[in-house]
């Protein structure tokens, strides 16, 4: 039902599938009628059921009765073609909609739910979840409606025709479909089980690709051959006892099927020699008794299709039914108005089953300064940033933009108010020029270009094999440390925004790298809002203001020289780094 509320908006093109599909199959079931018309004719002739309508000679029966069979035939191979050709689009639409819209409703989600789960999971239900709904359209929906067609034409035709032997083909179907319900709701489980461990091994793969550096270092490639071998073992087995299942149906319903083709052989023709009935209509029942009944084993092959496909279905539409805890605000707040003045107040933030990282922290950073926050590793720096580009919310107190509750500001203007450079620079597998420009999609290439000069990225791009069109591999692998990181600062420099913050961008790289960024940075921070989260004091001794944070409580603040008087903590740590005893 949820998938039918999902389809609502291709009611058109379903209802255009559904009745090709059963025009389709009305055809196909013509010819047993025109076999028994033309049975008709060779026996009685001139006394045949076509005679009556005024034409006695045979061969202008039979002619007709030819006639009709290629303009049935035809419209049958019409039909088909339709029908294969609209539930085909109409599965690529629906699954292309469903990515799109499961990926969108995706990344709306908050990072503490991508946190909770993994990339191979999560890539499992937007790629092969949604291709297995795509593979039950492209056939069973139509089998379904055709074997409906099919019980609904021939029944009433032997109810027509035959009504004293009539239930004998009928007879069967209740038990087919009791057999068929009954299957549906033990094979349930069982197919759910299948996708979560198909889930299960997709992420194990996920994760082993991306940590393959890590696993050969480590000479690991047999634990984890071995953990790939149980994941694996754990899917088959799974699916082994799904097939086990569904395996049984055909052979079960086909000796139902049996007693119901018998008894129309054998009862039918006893009503033939005893002159009850035509042998034509005989011969008609006996082929739609094989078209009724012998299709009905396909139930089987749909039924485990449809099996499938609803158990990705669910996964999908449980994604879809997430709820979204962050919300945009209201309050629009253009780039170009910006100033950059950044209040916390009081701010707590707690992790989920964990202790507090920040604790009722209060700090102001003035609109177009540089501060610094330092601390130890786990003091709540990173944290910090993510809830000032909210992409956690604050538990209690609050943080302001330019006087302006963060949770009140439309979402996107607050983050692209801001520019990031991390630690952890990722990027995109694409050339240098992409990786430059994303978010600022419009640049042109003389303003990337203008970008990797001040973050004196430019030269050593210009000596890459194809420049600025070099591809720069997965994650960047194909590029230094240093190299990444200065394509991030290029990033952030085209993005031009009123609030830049450095978390740790100078931590992973060496001494020369560290000089280049520094003086890439002196330009890029005058004039706007710049928070340096470090490490290495010596990145942020020139800064306005420098906060020291301990377990997520601000310590200490003031500027380099007034914090070394105080003797307090940064003193400690400046020493230390410094080599001063």
């Amino acid at each position: 039902m949820r998938l039918i509320n999902y389809g609502h908006n291709y009611r058109t093109q379903i209802w255009q599938a559904i009745a090709c599909s059963i025009l389709n199959k009305i055809f196909d079931l013509a010819p047993p009628a025109l076999i028994g018309a033309a049975v008709d004719v060779v026996i009685k002739k001139e006394d045949s059921l076509i005679a009556q309508w005024g034409v006695k000679d045979v061969f202008g029966q039979l002619l007709i009765l030819t006639v009709l069979s290629i303009i049935i035939w035809g419209l049958e191979s019409v039909f088909e073609y339709a029908y294969a050709t609209l539930w085909r689009n109409l599965s690529q639409l629906i699954e292309h909609d469903l990515r799109l819209d499961a990926y969108e409703h995706l990344q709306s989600l908050e990072l503490a739910y991508f946190e909770d789960r993994s990339t191979g999971g999560l890539m499992s239900i937007l790629s092969d979840d949604i291709n297995q709904l795509e593979r039950f359209l492209d056939v069973g929906a139509n089998d379904i409606i055709q074997v409906t067609t099919t019980s609904i034409v021939i029944g009433t035709a032997f109810a027509i025709l035959a009504p004293s032997v009539a239930w004998m083909t009928i007879l069967p179907i209740p038990f087919i479909l009791w057999g068929s319900v009954a299957f549906q709701r033990r094979l349930a489980p069982r197919y759910a089980e299948v996708r979560e461990k198909v889930s299960l091994i997709n992420g194990q793969l996920a994760n082993n690709l991306t940590g393959i550096t890590t696993i050969k270092s480590f000479t690991a490639e047999e634990y984890e051959i071995g953990r790939i071998e149980r994941e694996s073992q754990a899917y088959r087995q799974s699916n082994r006892r799904a097939i086990a299942l569904s395996a049984a149906f055909i052979p079960l319903i086909r000796m139902i099927i049996l007693f119901g083709f018998s008894g129309i052989l054998l009862y039918g023709g006893m009503d033939v020699v005893a002159g009850r009935m035509a042998v034509g209509t005989y011969s008609v029942l006996v082929f739609l008794t094989q078209r009724l009944l012998w299709p009905l084993t396909r139930l089987g092959e749909t039924l485990d299709q449809y099996q499938r496909a609803m158990a990705s279905t669910t996964r999908v539409m449980n994604l879809l039914d997430t709820p979204i805890e962050m919300h945009s605000g209201d309050i629009p707040l253009p780039v170009e108005q910006v100033r950059g003045e950044l209040v916390l107040n009081n701010v707590t933030f707690t992790y989920r089953d964990r202790h507090p990282v920040i604790q009722n922290l209060s700090l102001h950073i003035p609109a177009g300064k540089t501060i610094a926050i330092v601390g130890s590793t786990g003091s709540g720096k990173s944290t910090l940033v993510k809830l000032l580009l909210r992409l956690y919310e604050v538990q209690s107190g609050s943080i302001t933009l330019d006087g302006i509750e963060l949770q009140k500001l439309q979402l996107r203007d607050l983050r692209r108010a801001i520019g990031l450079v991390s630690q952890d620079v990722f990027l995109f597998h694409g050339t240098v020029r992409e990786n430059i420009a994303y978010g600022t999609f419009d640049a042109t290439p003389a303003e990337v270009i203008a970008a990797a000069e001040i973050a004196e990225a430019h030269d050593f791009i210009s000596k890459l094999p194809q420049g600025y069109d070099t591809l720069v591999g997965e994650r960047g692998q194909k590029l230094s440390g240093g190299q990444q990181q200065r394509i991030a600062i290029a990033r952030a420099i085209l993005k031009n925004p009123p609030v830049l913050i450095l978390d740790e961008a100078t931590s992973a790289v060496d001494n020369e790298t560290e000089a280049a960024i520094q003086r890439s940075l002196e330009k890029i921070t005058a004039n706007r809002t710049t928070i340096a989260i470090a490490h290495r004091l010596s990145t942020v001794r020139n800064a306005d203001c420098i906060y020291v944070m301990e377990y997520g409580k601000l310590i200490e603040q003031g500027r380099h020289e007034e914090l070394l008087e105080h003797q307090g903590i940064y003193s400690s740590l400046w020493r230390v780094q410094s080599g001063i005893k």
